[in-house]
């Protein structure tokens, strides 16, 4: 699952470019994301922290805690390391980091963090490199804006296993049609197309990294479907409703997402309605993905659609947002992000439709921009004829 050592090269290279526009003398990354980008060390995130020091000039230096040396090693990290003991430590990571940096100190450096940095740790780093500015900066956030080509093809194969979670989760309701048996539960469907994705992975790959999860399911029929970020309960799947399997999978942490709309039985004319309004905003939203537009562009052509079939009232959400080693990031296809699109970023595109006491629709891909225009990843069918559930008794 590693990326060649020219990737990381080649994202150096480009962030010492941007840190020297910024005038600044290093980034300092804190987070799994920004680690793992930047130097392939993937790590469970707990109390204990790991800082990665990525000068403008000279070698970048990793500092871990002791108990992930020989996991670093496994991953093939080659980034000069230091480790510290434990957490709080009687020598802290800070000062394990500030003691390995080279001379003079920190006295007069500017040094780049994400505007993600915890209050803590910005306190505890400004303690120890004594001298130091620490400025947050968007150096890091904008490289990952675009995906770099060697990224892409780890986010095409999560895009198939995410699929493919979709058609576990739809065959697991019709394998209980076809017994005879009751319907599953919210909850079951969850926990079945999360163990087939996560099978999948350890199926394909021998060393199976991530910075937040592997795969991920919310499973919401009826009613509850109604409730865009509802977490799955334990009611039953029951005949006549409207189901939304929203997926995630990931591959080396570069994820993707997969979300669609099933009816259980034989659609009644409120479900088409509602249906065929959210497929046709998905599919107007997704052409319009267009290198050159803006996100809130795109979010405004997407959301008037369902507004021109009335059902304004009915958005929850924005169209959608951007994905990588993360299932959220920048840019966010809303009206509030001046983001021009640019070929390589990657956006979900999932529009919505919420009717209280009714039900929700829900119909996403993940979308890679390109300069010949806007391509689906994801390619579960959208139609509503594919996405009926039938036998129902």
């Amino acid at each position: 699952m590693r990326l060649p050592e020219s990737f990381y090269t080649s994202v150096r290279t480009r962030l010492s470019e941007a840190l020297d526009e910024r005038g600044l003398d290093g980034f300092l990354a804190t987070s799994p994301a920004d680690v793992a980008f930047l130097s392939g060390f993937f790590y469970i995130a707990t109390e204990r922290p790991v800082y990665l020091w990525m000068p403008r000039e000279g070698d970048p230096l990793l500092v871990i805690p002791r108990l992930d040396e020989e996991y670093a090693a496994q991953q093939g990290v080659t980034i000069p390391m230091v480790s510290y003991f434990e957490f709080p430590g009687v020598v802290s990571a800070e000062e394990t980091l500030a003691a390995a940096l080279p001379r003079p100190g920190g006295a007069g450096r500017r040094i780049g963090v994400s505007a993600g940095v915890s209050v803590a740790a910005y306190r505890a780093l400004s303690r120890a490199i004594a001298g130091a500015e620490l400025v947050t900066t968007d150096a890091v956030a904008k490289l990952r804006l675009r995906k770099f080509p060697e990224e892409i093809p780890f986010h095409e194969a999560a895009a198939g296993i995410c699929d493919e979670m979709l058609a576990a989760g739809r065959g697991l309701i019709e394998e209980a049609l076809a017994s005879g048996g009751p319907l599953p539960r919210e909850d079951e469907i969850a926990r079945h197309v999360i163990g087939y994705g996560t099978d999948q992975m350890y199926a394909h790959y021998d060393l199976v990294v991530y910075t937040t999860k592997l795969a991920g399911g919310l499973v919401y029929a009826g009613p509850n479907s109604a409730l865009p970020h509802g977490l799955p309960t334990r009611r039953r799947i029951q005949p006549g409703d409207t189901l939304i399997l929203s997926l995630g999978a990931a591959v080396a942490s570069r994820f993707v997402e997969s979300e669609r709309t099933f009816i259980v039985g034989e659609p009644n004319a409120e479900q088409v309605r509602y249906y065929e309004a959210d497929r046709e905003a998905q599919e107007v939203g997704t052409q319009a993905m267009v290198a050159g537009r803006t996100c809130a562009e795109v979010n405004k052509i997407c959301l008037d659609v369902l507004r021109e079939h009335g059902l304004g009232d009915y958005i929850r959400h924005r169209q959608g947002h951007g994905i990588g080693l993360q299932n959220h990031e920048a840019p966010w296809v809303e009206d509030g992000d001046d983001t021009v699109l640019a070929p390589g970023m990657l956006l979900s595109s999932e529009p919505g439709v919420y009717v209280p006491g009714h039900a929700g629709y829900r119909i996403s891909d993940t979308v890679l921009v390109r300069e010949a225009g806007p391509r689906r990843l994801t390619g579960y069918p959208r139609d509503l004829a594919s996405n009926v559930i039938e036998g129902v008794r």
